[in-house]
């Protein structure tokens, strides 16, 4: 299948040109990683208790996935991954500086530091492997 027949299955009922103008084929991957110490969490379950609210907040508030990806065993530290997928760098950008944001005004935590990127790419360039998938 042509990248243009695969355009036009996704079209959804835009022309291609309103697309390509939209920035409907790209794809940006955003991806913030935070390491919290949490001085009053004196066991793991206080921990829990504030992890679980904030990565509840965080999703409600901001549309993105965040899950503790280290030091779970640790009862007064917390590494965050947070993820979103976006059509623009912009809106990725803007979102994760709103999530550091609200990291760095917590009462329960402090950001001791913070590691972001942002992946782009264009989903009209598959190979033959997202051709096959489609």
């Amino acid at each position: 299948m042509s990248s243009s027949a695969i355009a036009r299955s996704r079209s959804s009922g835009r022309s291609e040109s309103a697309q390509h103008d939209a920035g409907a084929d790209a794809v940006v991957v955003a991806i913030l990683q935070a390491e919290l110490a949490i001085p009053g969490a004196a066991s793991l379950k206080d921990k829990r208790r504030v992890v679980k609210s904030l990565k509840d907040r965080l999703h409600r508030e901001h549309q993105v996935s965040v899950a503790e990806v280290a030091a779970q065993d640790i009862h007064n530290v917390a590494v965050l991954g947070v993820a979103m997928v976006s059509g623009s760098g912009e809106v990725a950008g803007a979102t994760l500086d709103r999530v550091e944001n609200k990291l760095r005004g917590l009462l329960d935590a402090e950001v001791v530091a913070t590691m972001r990127e942002i992946l782009q790419g264009d989903a009209g360039e598959m190979g033959d492997e997202g051709e096959d998938a489609a």
